[in-house]
């Protein structure tokens, strides 16, 4: 994983009066978790910011900043800002805290189920249906025959 560490002790250092900080690798960079929930990640060459999705775009029209596609989907809320475009200590303290001032309504994501979200386990599941089906359809032809 490239990480532009420089950025990521920028935004160590302005979280660093908040409690409850994690720090993640996810997204390809290393991501900043405040209250369990994902605020802001450190890429290689920018920042990427989750903000409230309500002022998400007059905040593009306003700022450099570029909207994050995921799958071909929009992820109306969260936005990538390039380095360049970070210089100023008034620059990079506006996305902060806007993705503070969000963090604190936003939801935690979803915890996900370990089986249903886990596509090893639910294959294990249907191999295991398998079986079972195989087992008494076998018992049922033995008892056929007897």
């Amino acid at each position: 994983m490239a990480l532009n560490e420089k950025l990521a002790g920028r935004i160590r250092e302005s979280l660093a009066g908040h409690e409850d900080v994690e720090e993640k690798k996810m997204f390809g960079g290393l991501c900043f978790m405040v209250n369990g929930k994902m605020c802001v990640c450190a890429k290689t060459e920018e920042m990427m910011c989750r903000i409230d999705p309500e002022i998400f775009e007059s905040v593009l029209k306003k700022k450099k900043a570029r909207p994050m596609i995921h799958n071909g989907n929009l992820m109306k809320g969260f936005l990538f800002i390039s380095e360049e475009d970070l210089k100023t200590k008034k620059e990079f303290e506006y996305w902060i805290k806007l993705s503070l001032e969000y963090n604190k309504v936003s939801k935690p994501a979803k915890a996900k189920s370990k089986e249903k979200g886990n596509p090893t386990a639910r294959a294990g599941v249907k191999k295991r249906l398998l079986v079972e089906r195989s087992i008494k359809q076998m018992g049922d032809f033995l008892s056929s025959i007897q």
